[in-house]
C-alpha cells in the first residue's frame, strides 16, 4: 500500500507540474511589498521554545504570560513557511511592565522583554527568517508608555507626557491625540526631545537587527506631522522599509487622513468588516464587498499596499462568528482565505487561523497556539498562498467584478498576458455562471488550479458550475487537446511499477520455495 500511495503521489505531482507549466503565467519580476503575505503572531501566545525565560508564567490566566518567546518562533518558522507566508509581523518585543504579555505596555524602548529572550536571540530570529526569505515586521508604539516607565516619575520629563485626561469624544482631535488610552501615559510627541528619542529608537532597531518594516500602533492618536517626520527618518536607514499603519476605524475617509504621511499602507478595517459579515455564514449579501477597492484607489497612492485581514488581537475571532452561526469554521476560513488572498492588497493572517482557533473578545482571542491539530486547513491555506506567489496577476493585476449575487462571486485579475478568474460559491446551493468566450483569447480554456476543474468553451460560453461552499481559482490558457506525450509518461510510470512489483513477488516466491 505504501508503494501504491507513493506511485499515486508521483502521478499527481507530474499532472500538477504539467498543468501549471502550461498555464501561461508571466515571468516573475522583482519582489515588491505587494507580493508579500503576512503571518501576524503574538509573541507570548505562539510557541514556548525556551523554558529558561519562563519567569512568571501562568497558562491558566488569560492576562498573564504564557511562555511564548523568540526561540519558539524560530522553532516554528517551518510551520509558517509551509503555508507560503513571506513575512511575519510580531507584537512589540520591548521590555514591558508586569503582565504586559501583549507588548503594548513598554517601559524600555531599547531592551527586549525578558520573557521573550535577549536581543541576540531576536537577531537570530531575524536571521533565521531572512534565510528562508521571510521578512520581519515589528510592532512599534509611539503614542504611550507603561505607567511604570521611568519617565513617568522623572520630574525633569514631566513635559514628555500630556496631562492625564480620558477620551470621551472620538470626534474631538484634541482628545483623540492627547487623551490617555486605558489609563496609559500619553507621550507628548510634539515635544522635540520626545520626537528625537522615538526617532532614534526606531532607527536603532533597524540598524541593530535588520528588520524590514514597522506596524505602527494607534496612528490616529498621534498628530500627522509626527508621522510625516517619523516616516522620513526610518526610511532613511533602510531601502524599501515598509510602514503599515493602524487607524482603527471603519470609515475609509478617517484612515485616508494619514495617506500623505509617508506610511505605505494601512490595515483595512472597512474591508475586514465586510469580509467578516459576508463569510461567517452562507447566502449573505456581498453587494458592498468590492466597494473597498474603489475607495482605496481613490484615497491612496498605492492601494496594493493596504493590509487585508479578517481578524486580529483586538476583535473576536472569525471562528467564533462562524460557530455562532452554526457553521463549520474550517469551510468558512477556506472561502474567506481565497477572497483575502486574491483581491488587491497584502493578506494578513492572525496566528491560529490555520487551525480555526476559537476566541471571543480580548483576551480570549489571544489563546495559546496549538500545533497538535489536523492540518487540512493549514494545507489549504498553503495551496492558496502558493498560487498567490506563482500568479503575478493576484498581487499586481487589475480587478474586475464579473458576477456578484448574494454570495456567488466571480471576479477577474489581469496583469500583462496573465488572466486569473476567481470563483467563490458562498451559498447553500450549487451555482452556475456563464462567461462569454468572446471576452477572452481565441481557443482558450479555464484551468482550475485549486480544485483541478477544467472549463472548455461550449456554445460560445464558459460555463462554470461550482458546488456550494467551494472556491476555485482559474487561469485562462490556450486550449489543449490530448497530451499524448504526457499520457505516455504516466503510462510508463505505471508499467514500470507493475513490472517491478511482479518481479519482486516472483523473487520473493522463489526465496520462500528455497
Amino acid at each position: 500500500m505504501r508503494r501504491v500511495s507513493a506511485l499515486l503521489l508521483i502521478t499527481i505531482l507530474l499532472f500538477n507540474s504539467a498543468f501549471l507549466s502550461s498555464a501561461g503565467a508571466v515571468e516573475k519580476e522583482e519582489r515588491k511589498w505587494q507580493d508579500e503575505s503576512i503571518y501576524f503572531l503574538m509573541v507570548d501566545r505562539f510557541s514556548n521554545g525556551d523554558t529558561s525565560n519562563d519567569l512568571v508564567v501562568d497558562t491558566q490566566d488569560p492576562l498573564a504570560y504564557h511562555g511564548g518567546d523568540f526561540q519558539g518562533i524560530i522553532n516554528e518558522l517551518d510551520h509558517i513557511e509551509e503555508m507560503g507566508f513571506t513575512a511575519i509581523w510580531l507584537t512589540p518585543v520591548f521590555s514591558n511592565e508586569e503582565k504586559g504579555y501583549h507588548g503594548y505596555w513598554i517601559d524600555d524602548f531599547y531592551e527586549t522583554e525578558d520573557h521573550f529572550g535577549t536581543i541576540e536571540e531576536f537577531k537570530a530570529l531575524v536571521d533565521e527568517a531572512h534565510d528562508r526569505d521571510i521578512k520581519v515586521i515589528l510592532d512599534f508604539v509611539v503614542n504611550h508608555t507603561a505607567p511604570t516607565h521611568p519617565w513617568v516619575s522623572d520630574p525633569e520629563k514631566e513635559d514628555w507626557y500630556h496631562v492625564e485626561q480620558p477620551i470621551r469624544d472620538n470626534n474631538d482631535p484634541e482628545q483623540l491625540e492627547n487623551g490617555w488610552i486605558y489609563g496609559l501615559p500619553d507621550l507628548n510627541t510634539e515635544n522635540p526631545e520626545v520626537r528625537e528619542y522615538l526617532f532614534d529608537a526606531a532607527k536603532w532597531w533597524i540598524e541593530e537587527t535588520d528588520i524590514d518594516g514597522y506596524r505602527l500602533d494607534t496612528v490616529k492618536h498621534v498628530p500627522t506631522e509626527f508621522w510625516t517626520d517619523f516616516s522620513s527618518e526610518v526610511k532613511s536607514v533602510k531601502d524599501d522599509f515598509y510602514l503599515l499603519g493602524e487607524v482603527y476605524d471603519t470609515d475609509i475617509r478617517k484612515i485616508a487622513e494619514y495617506a500623505d504621511t509617508g506610511i505605505d499602507g494601512f490595515v483595512d478595517f472597512p474591508l475586514a468588516e465586510q469580509m467578516r459579515s459576508a463569510f461567517q455564514t452562507v447566502d449573505q449579501s456581498t453587494a458592498r464587498l468590492f466597494n473597498y477597492w474603489d475607495y482605496n484607489q481613490q484615497f491612496f497612492e498605492n492601494p496594493y499596499l493596504m493590509g487585508n485581514f479578517i481578524d486580529n488581537h483586538d476583535m473576536s475571532r472569525f471562528t467564533r462568528l462562524a460557530s455562532e452561526q452554526n457553521m463549520f469554521p474550517g469551510t468558512r476560513w477556506e472561502l474567506a482565505t481565497v477572497f483575502m488572498f486574491t483581491v488587491p492588497g497584502i493578506p494578513i493572517m492572525y496566528y491560529g487561523s490555520e487551525i480555526a482557533l476559537d476566541g471571543g473578545e480580548d483576551p480570549d482571542n489571544r489563546r495559546l497556539m496549538d500545533f497538535n491539530v489536523d492540518e487540512e486547513l493549514k494545507e489549504y491555506i498553503g495551496d492558496v498562498g502558493e498560487l498567490r506567489q506563482d500568479l503575478p496577476s493576484l498581487t499586481r493585476g487589475t480587478l474586475s467584478v464579473l458576477y456578484n449575487e448574494q454570495g456567488m462571486l466571480v471576479y477577474e485579475r489581469e496583469y500583462e498576458d496573465e488572466t486569473t478568474i476567481i470563483t467563490i460559491n458562498n451559498t447553500s446551493e450549487t451555482q452556475t455562471v456563464d462567461l462569454p468566450v468572446s471576452d477572452y483569447m481565441d481557443n482558450s480554456e479555464l484551468r482550475g488550479l485549486l480544485g483541478g476543474d477544467l472549463v472548455r468553451a461550449e456554445d460560445d460560453q464558459f460555463r462554470i458550475i461550482l458546488d456550494r461552499e467551494v472556491a476555485e481559482i482559474y487561469v485562462v490558457a490556450d486550449e489543449t487537446g490530448i497530451n499524448y506525450g504526457f499520457l505516455a509518461l504516466i503510462a510508463a510510470v505505471w508499467i514500470f511499477f507493475i513490472s517491478f512489483f511482479i518481479f519482486m513477488r516472483k523473487r520473493g516466491k522463489r526465496k520462500s520455495e528455497a
